[in-house]
């Protein structure tokens, strides 16, 4: 078999990428924060966090024209109070945010269909637009009986950031019931990380000029993580779901303290309760397993993908016994990976960006095994988080192969099929009356004709008479 090649320079790379991340025990307070209630009269709180009524003055709301607020008569006793009001569209319209801090910043989209006499929110179908980037297209509701959160990552280089909603047609409508523009700290997305070329990698340069979005956020071994329970009011959900093998590997719980640390990820990267759970593999004897851990995770065909894994090494006994390989879509991604010489201290977090095109299966693999390194009587690999971001395609585009000035051409005009033949008859009504007109004047007023005056020499009377000519013509 041949053996991958892997960039001598990646060890030097995964150092300074981590220098990136700064310490961060506070509450994170971002300087850009809006939290709209769309399509409601008043204010809405959830998990402590204010959101404003788009109804307001002051909301951002532009372009409002033929929208509708809609309110849901018949609530679920334990839905949060976002999802009992909408906003509907029924032509394009903004949300303007003004933008005091430029960078990265956090877009979530909250989408929850309800019974109303008034419309059946199932049947929405439009496009959304973010800053230039299209982020959903033909986006339907049909069968969606939960909530729905999109979340994207755009950077913002102007004082604002727009998001545009547009029916599909005239006759359909969109909608969204709340919004969240959130500017996110600056060491939640790097501008490098490894580019997985097949069994080569590369520097992938640029990344925090790219829009993302989220689509796995998977706490390994632990449970699900809420809003709640993370700085940047993420959610986690269990791995369960996308965990393939089972067999030599197990979980493991720390009730430490997590060590975040200059040179490693802050708690905005990832909480404690990512940190403190992972799946591992452990040599229980003189031999070193011979098994892969395995994630699988359905993406899109066509687009590359943003995959951050999380570590902490919160199993070994002393530094410098954890050595193991990571696989992308079963390609050697990284080679004897050694926590120890990253952080040089246990239950200290550390995170990897690899960036990854998808396979033709629209499956992307994570894998996690043992290395040439690893020892026994130790563990041999371990994993406690995976991030998986779609990166925009060529056009601009997160859902589909249209730019977005083609999606905004595909509102339809005004209707001139009636307005076009009504100024063609007017016009032609005005000419008939024009050339009436002129017609009665001359009956009225011929002009007579009379000889030229006698003292006009012969060649002024030549002239005058090329000049009626020509002018006749």
């Amino acid at each position: 078999m041949e053996t991958p090649r892997v960039n001598p320079n990646l060890s030097f790379f995964i150092l300074s990428l981590c220098l990136i991340s700064t310490l961060s025990l506070s509450t994170f307070s971002p300087a850009d924060y809006y939290l709209i209630n769309c399509g409601s009269a008043v204010d809405a709180t959830v998990l402590n966090r204010r959101f404003i009524s788009d109804d307001d003055s002051s909301s951002p709301l532009l372009s409002a024209t033929r929208t509708i607020a809609l309110v849901n008569q018949n609530p679920s006793p334990n839905s949060p109070q976002i999802y009992n009001t909408a906003r509907i569209f029924k032509k394009p319209s903004e949300y303007v945010f003004k933008i005091k801090d430029p960078g990265t910043h956090m877009v979530r989209l909250h989408f929850h269909p309800f019974l109303s006499s008034d419309l059946d929110l199932n049947c929405a179908r439009f496009h959304v637009l973010v800053n230039g980037y299209v982020v959903l297209n033909n986006f339907t509701l049909a069968n969606v009986v939960s909530p729905i959160v999109k979340e994207y990552l755009m950077s913002v280089d102007s004082g604002k950031l727009v998001i545009t909603i547009m029916p599909a047609t005239r006759d359909e409508f969109g909608l969204v019931n709340a919004i969240e523009v959130i500017s996110a700290p600056k060491d939640l997305i790097a501008d490098m990380a490894i580019l997985v070329n097949g069994n080569e990698t590369e520097m992938f340069n640029g990344l925090t000029k790219q829009a993302l979005e989220t689509l796995h956020r998977i706490n390994v071994g632990g449970p699900k993580i809420t809003p709640f329970n993370d700085t940047l009011w993420r959610t986690w959900i269990p791995d369960d779901g996308f965990f393939k093998s089972s067999e030599l590997s197990s979980r493991i719980y720390f009730s430490g303290r997590i060590r975040y640390q200059n040179g490693g990820a802050s708690r905005e990267v990832g909480p404690d309760f990512v940190y403190n759970t992972a799946r591992v593999i452990t040599s229980t004897n003189a031999s070193i397993p011979n098994v892969t851990m395995t994630w699988e995770f359905p993406v899109t065909e066509g687009y590359q993908y943003l995959v951050r894994l999380h570590f902490c090494d919160i199993a070994s006994m002393s530094l410098g016994l954890l050595y193991f390989n990571v696989y992308i879509n079963g390609h050697l991604s990284y080679e004897n990976l050694d926590l120890s010489s990253t952080t040089y201290m246990l239950a200290s977090p550390f995170y990897a960006d690899f960036v990854v095109d998808s396979d033709s299966y629209g499956v992307l693999r994570v894998g996690i095994g043992p290395s040439n390194m690893s020892m026994a009587h130790t563990v041999d690999g371990l994993l406690n988080g995976v991030e998986i971001m779609k990166v925009n395609n060529s056009m601009g585009s997160l859902d589909g192969r249209m730019r977005a000035e083609k999606v905004l051409r595909s509102w339809p005009r005004e209707n001139v099929g009636v307005l076009f033949p009504l100024v063609a008859v007017v016009c032609l009504s005005l000419s008939i009356v024009l050339v009436m007109h002129r017609r009665t004047v001359a009956k009225r007023d011929p002009v007579a004709w009379s000889k030229l005056p006698i003292d006009v020499l012969e060649d002024e009377a030549k002239h005058s008479s090329n000049l009626y000519l020509s002018g006749k013509a």
